[in-house]
């Protein structure tokens, strides 16, 4: 009654306004009820697309299930057995490989430390070659000449880590002596010392190559 009592009093524009209005509200709240069913639509279906992707995994998980409790226990030993066989023969060739790559690199270590050794020699050897085709007759200028080759010799095999076991006035040591002699009446002062030297002995670094051979006092 209100209402038809407003409408009697208002304006016909007043009228027409209000009445496009209403219909200008009606027409938002048809679509936010439209958003709101499609809204709910969509989470509906998501929902329902999950269900189903749940249903199709344990379907599959139930499947292989089955699957495994259908085969022999025999067969899946054999399968095991089968893998097992083929992860042996490739850890074999990989292991044979190695094999066969460190004893090629050892070789070659080996070869090249002959290389060096030879390169390091040679110059000595060319001494050598230069003192046989001096004819002098002078004996002390031809010991003079071999006691330079010797020293260079020397310094050179220094150089390769090669050294010789002092024994002068030196104390037995079973490490690096050999005795081959013993010479007895020397005093309590030469007793268990080294008296001479009869073979010279060397080391490779520091490890033993040749002991040297020695008389001993007792």
């Amino acid at each position: 009654m209100d209402k038809i009592r407003k409408l009697k009093d208002m304006k016909p524009e007043d009228i027409k306004d209000t009445e496009n209005n209403e219909q200008t509200n009606a027409a938002q709240e048809d679509n936010t009820d439209n958003e709101s069913q499609e809204t709910t639509g969509d989470t509906t279906q998501a929902a329902s697309e999950e269900a189903s992707t749940d249903e199709n995994k344990a379907s599959e998980s139930t499947e292989t299930s089955d699957e495994n409790n259908d085969k022999d226990p025999l067969d899946i030993a054999l399968t095991e057995i089968s893998e097992l066989k083929t992860k042996m023969l490739y850890m074999q060739a990989e292991f044979d490989n190695y094999r066969k790559r460190a004893m090629k690199e050892k070789a070659d270590l080996i070869l090249s430390g002959g290389e060096k050794t030879i390169t390091a020699v040679l110059p000595v050897i060319d001494d050598f070659e230069r003192a046989l085709a001096d004819k002098s007759d002078n004996p002390e200028a031809i010991r003079e000449g071999m006691q330079l080759i010797y020293q260079k010799f020397i310094k050179t095999l220094e150089g390769l880590g090669v050294k010789k076991i002092e024994t002068e006035g030196a104390d037995f040591n079973v490490d690096y002596h050999e005795a081959v002699a013993q010479v007895p009446g020397m005093g309590e002062d030469k007793s268990g010392k080294v008296i001479d030297c009869i073979q010279t002995g060397y080391t490779l670094n520091d490890k033993v190559i040749r002991f040297a051979k020695v008389a001993v006092g007792v």
